[in-house]
């Protein structure tokens, strides 16, 4: 797994993939549980990706731009640097030196046979996952401020398909080839045709769970069974099933909405 919104030494861990003099390694992959732990944290997130999308920032620059204190942000950089996932750039000095980031994206384990591992990459899972909707919120929120070609290219939406698990890896693969081309114009601005604009792409793609049960029903059937209850000791009538059921049917737990433009 990987995001970029972003081993048993605490000494940083170097990058694993190179790239050209001048830009930042494609990727980081972490495998310390102290290090994913350490990840799993919205502010260092934040801050990762303030770094990778902003450039060098210093913890006072970095703390106007995510509203955190000058203190908070100074400790987390420290933090993040602890596991490689930041560095001190050259100049500056205390709160004033910059930061930058190591890696252009963070990747962690699919799934490990060490229990520990498993559960820290699920809590960094748990903060992507957060992040994620909190971004799609604010899109939604702010879709209508947008020049209109760029409504008509934002897209919200889901499909629902029956895989197997070497098709839905397959389909990671093509994904993440369909997008490599364009990631070069995040360190080099000069290749960006005009118009263009950072975009988040979100990719998450998994197998459903049985649908549960809905809760509304037992929520329903118990207050049947009370007011019941309670209406014949008071000599009145007891509700009925029909008047229970004019609540809205709760949505899908899928959340199969098309949300799709034309």
């Amino acid at each position: 797994m990987s995001e970029n919104t972003d081993g048993a030494s605490d000494q940083p861990v170097p990058p694993e993939v190179q790239s050209p003099p001048g830009q930042l390694p494609r990727s980081q992959r972490l495998t310390d549980p102290r290090a994913l732990r350490a990840y799993a944290h919205p502010t260092r997130m934040r801050l990762v990706g303030l770094l990778r999308t902003q450039g060098p920032c210093t913890a006072t620059r970095a703390a106007e731009l995510t509203g955190e204190s000058v203190a908070s942000c100074s400790y987390h950089l420290r933090m993040l640097a602890k596991y490689g996932l930041v560095e001190v750039a050259a100049g500056g000095q205390g709160r004033e030196k910059p930061w930058r980031a190591t890696a252009s994206a963070t990747e962690w384990p699919h799934a490990s046979e060490d229990p520990a591992v498993s559960e820290a990459a699920e809590a960094v899972e748990a903060v992507v996952a957060d992040r994620y909707a909190e971004l799609l919120r604010h899109a939604v929120a702010t879709r209508r401020s947008l020049p209109g070609e760029w409504q008509q290219a934002v897209r919200i939406g889901d499909t629902l398909l029956y895989l197997t698990a070497a098709e839905l890896s397959d389909i990671h693969g093509r994904i993440d080839a369909l997008l490599h081309p364009f990631e070069e114009r995040a360190a080099r601005p000069e290749v960006r045709p005009a118009g263009a604009r950072l975009v988040q792409v979100i990719e998450a793609a998994f197998p459903l769970s049985p649908e549960p049960s809905s809760g509304r029903e037992v929520e329903a059937s118990e207050a049947a069974r009370t007011g019941g209850a309670a209406a014949a000791e008071e000599g009145g009538e007891a509700p009925t099933r029909a008047r229970r059921r004019t609540r809205p049917a709760p949505a899908r737990p899928d959340g199969n909405e098309e949300g799709k433009e034309a």
